[in-house]
């Protein structure tokens, strides 16, 4: 009698066959270099050796994982309609945190007039579908104790509850509602684009939040990236009359190709799916793909300028043209070790301007991940507008002198450490682990671009970073705009 029956398939299992490399490696070992003994005695030996090997191999897999950015086990199922779901299991119990990601930012308004609409929609979703009403659905994630909200960027607008893990089946249904069927009158519609418009005003009041809306339209001609995810004031003022646009809209992108379910926390695949596959496999296909303009090359420096019309610090923003989101190629890895080492909290430029000279306020890097070629910008808040040039030029100094100058070695080495220990700090729970891989499903999907990444990060060398640095930051790709109070104010 077998002990183990033909037809189970075990002889597939990668278990298996490493076992089987194990046995066939340790008994030619054992033969050729271990001398004659007792039948008894080689069996022990044998049997001793593949148990050594066999008990190592955990502790190999787990020094593989521990170089893993994004150490967590995960599956990916695609469904025939284009839908993804990824779903990590982990060991804090109890709660699930899921996160709807839709690839549809302020990237994906290439049309005149029509800028905006993927942040209004971050509202619209919630004023009710076609089997629940807004508040129908309030209730149901209330008495479910759900933390439920969203947000846009430029590529993607992202959707996130968290909540008992005894709740997934009856909020997957309550998301697949509104994601297949999301249904709000004229007026409900109205009445969101008025609080868009209050939400621009009062970013528009904030110095920084204007600056760098003028930053984006002065740095961009034909790009999306050329507005915020608010979009234009014009647009946003014209929105109230738009309402079958919006339905259009809806149509185009609230599509299962262009969105991902990522679940995290206590839950299993096999439910996952199944859940998944019961609420969303219905969901039909679209077919509209936007044409996004590609950038022009910028040919000169550019600068912009805007009077403030009360008192306010004064602000700069120097810019330069940088690369797209890529695992890779080693152009945004090596701008993104850059980024702190040039101007971080432990730069020079920082301990210059903001502890020794304390001629700067506040200077801080920016050079997120992008679909297309983002800016790679230093904001400073000046203390004093007199010394808003000397700090424009050590600000230029600095980028310069990273395009000529290779850093040493162990700063370079210390940076690295550092981006991968606040990486793996960030994910402290469930929902810090979902959030962390919200922005990387946006542009790839798969959790498997996080690990390419600071793999990539791991390649990079101080010749990298001095020639990547060399042809990105020159004159003709620069934008600078600047922000201060006006002079018949500031008398």
């Amino acid at each position: 009698m077998d002990l183990i029956p033909t037809h189970g398939g075990y002889r597939n299992l990668k278990s298996f066959q490493v076992a089987q490399v194990v046995y066939d490696l340790t008994v030619r070992f054992c033969d050729r270099y271990i001398e004659k003994r007792s039948r008894k005695e080689s069996i022990m030996i044998k049997l001793l050796i593949i148990a050594l090997v066999i008990l190592s191999l955990p502790m190999l897999t787990l020094a593989q994982k521990s170089r893993q950015a994004f150490a967590y086990d995960y599956t990916i199922d695609d469904l025939p309609n284009g839908l993804r779901l990824v779903t990590v299991p982990t060991d804090y119990p109890n709660l699930v945190a899921l996160y709807i990601v839709v690839q549809t930012g302020s990237r994906n308004e290439p049309e005149k007039g029509k800028s905006g609409y993927a942040h209004l929609f971050e509202h619209l979703m919630f004023r009710g579908s076609e089997h629940y009403t807004g508040q129908e659905r309030d209730e149901v994630l209330k008495k479910a104790g759900a933390d439920s909200n969203a947000y846009t960027t430029d590529d993607r607008t992202v959707y996130h509850e968290v909540f008992s893990k005894d709740d997934l089946d009856r909020i997957l249904e309550l998301e697949a509602d509104r994601f297949q069927h999301l249904k709000y009158s004229p007026d409900g519609y109205k009445t969101e684009t008025k609080a868009v418009l209050g939400e621009f005003n009062k970013n528009s009041a904030n110095p920084e939040e204007k600056l760098f809306e003028v930053l984006r339209a002065t740095a961009y001609q034909r790009h999306t990236y050329s507005h915020t995810t608010m979009g234009f004031i014009e647009d946003i003022e014209d929105m109230p009359n738009q309402y079958e646009y919006s339905l259009q809209f809806y149509s185009r992108y609230y599509r299962p190709e262009y969105t991902t379910i990522v679940l995290v926390g206590d839950v299993k695949r096999d439910d996952a799916l199944a859940m998944t596959k019961k609420y969303f496999g219905a969901w039909k296909r679209g077919t509209y793909v936007p044409e996004i303009p590609g950038e022009t090359e910028q040919k000169e420096p550019r600068e912009n300028h805007v009077d403030w019309p009360s008192e306010t610090l004064p602000l700069i923003y120097v810019a330069f043209r940088g690369p797209a989101y890529s695992d890779y190629k080693k152009d945004k890895a090596a701008l993104d070790l850059v980024a702190p080492l040039a101007f971080g909290e432990n730069s020079d430029l920082y301990q210059k301007l903001v502890l020794q000279e304390q001629k700067v306020e506040e200077l801080s890097y920016s050079f997120d991940d992008h679909v297309d070629p983002e800016l790679f910008y230093v904001s400073a808040k000046v203390k004093d507008l007199k010394d808003v040039d000397y700090v424009r030029q050590q600000i230029l100094d600095t980028y310069k002198r990273f395009s000529n100058e290779a850093v040493p070695q162990a700063k370079l080495d210390s940076t690295r450490s550092r981006l991968r220990y606040e990486f793996a700090l960030s994910m402290n729970s469930s929902e810090a682990i979902a959030s962390s891989l919200a922005n990387y499903i946006g542009l790839r999907r798969t959790p498997l671009t996080i690990d390419k990444l600071f793999a990539l990060y791991d390649t990079i060398t101080p010749n990298d970073i001095r020639d990547t640095a060399h042809r990105y930051f020159v004159d003709s790709h620069r934008t600078i705009v600047t922000l201060n109070t006006k002079k018949e104010v500031a008398k």
